[in-house]
């Protein structure tokens, strides 16, 4: 698949089938989450793989309800180790770099999801305590995202973009780059 194609294909699919993931495909969807880039190289993401259906209510809940959770095969939580982080860059490291990081693994795993024909999407509303005691992420692992996967049992339209004229300048902003 082409990565145009990808990127302007993708949806947040919040209905899905029952079907399974074969390793084999969650594999390749993480490897390429790590091969996202990361400051300094540290990649102070962790994903915890999460299949057993308690669990999934239990995140379910802790992401304020979004009970669509529950009917991915697969829910990826993902989590940023801030002390990784702030090992090289301090405050900012552990403030700022290890999120983006983590948000730049996100795009690659929800990417490579689509081109292996699954559903994801990216959930970031939840109690971030809660989620951490769900799976087990000690006080230094910060929650990022709660990810379910599957197979989509919708078809979203695409959203409507901003055009480049009123998010691109030139120099400055609020200069533009197209007129």
């Amino acid at each position: 698949m082409d990565i145009f194609e990808a990127i302007k294909g993708r949806r947040s699919i919040r209905s899905f089938k029952p079907d399974p993931i074969p390793d084999e495909d969650l594999r390749k969807i993480l490897e390429a989450a790590t091969w996202a880039p990361s400051a300094g190289n540290l990649q102070p993401w962790v994903f915890v793989i999460v299949k057993d259906e308690e669990r999934k209510r239990r995140l379910a809940r802790a992401a304020l309800g979004q009970m669509f959770i529950t009917e991915a095969p697969v829910c990826i939580v993902v989590g940023a180790n801030e002390e990784r982080s702030a090992w090289r860059y301090g405050k900012r490291g552990r403030e700022l770099y290890c999120l983006l990081d983590c948000a730049a693994a996100i795009q690659n795993l929800l990417l490579a999801a689509y081109a292996l024909g699954y559903g994801s999407c990216w959930i970031g509303a939840f109690h971030d305590e809660e989620v951490r005691e769900i799976v087990g992420f000690p006080p230094y692992i910060r929650p990022v995202a709660i990810i379910p996967i599957g197979k989509a049992n919708e078809k979203p339209r695409a959203p409507a973009r901003l055009p480049l004229s009123e998010v691109v300048f030139l120099e400055e902003y609020e200069k533009p780059w197209i007129k």
